[in-house]
């Protein structure tokens, strides 16, 4: 539960900085934290099925088109979230990248391995 709440943390700090950099709208701190929990609960539920049900695509997009699954997830929660709002496709899949990139290795650093 620990790791998970750092976790959680950790994606909405990042949330927030990326937004700055991209054109996306944040109204407050509270939608950062609910698209940082919309976005793991849909990544938990709902990305794997979309995997499976694509994998053919996948395979032959070498697994590029896992980018284009990341930014739907991301799209899905900017429509949950009244006060998120991503403007474009392309701005959803640097969104998705950056963020992938930037959790990956700051949860390398702060989550205990034990």
């Amino acid at each position: 539960m620990k790791n998970y709440l750092i976790k959680l943390l950790i994606s909405t700090v990042l949330i927030v900085v990326i937004s700055h950099f991209l054109k996306i709208e944040i109204t407050n701190y509270t939608a950062a934290i609910l698209m940082a929990f919309a976005l793991s609960v849909l990544n938990t539920f709902l990305k794997p099925i979309l995997v499976f049900f694509t994998i053919p695509v996948t395979i032959m997009s070498l697994g590029l088109f896992l980018l284009i699954i990341n930014a739907v997830i991301v799209k899905i929660a900017d429509y949950f979230i009244d006060g998120i709002s991503v403007p474009t496709f392309l701005t959803a899949i640097i969104f998705s990248i950056v963020l992938s990139v930037s959790q990956y290795i700051l949860n390398k650093i702060f989550i205990d391995k034990k």
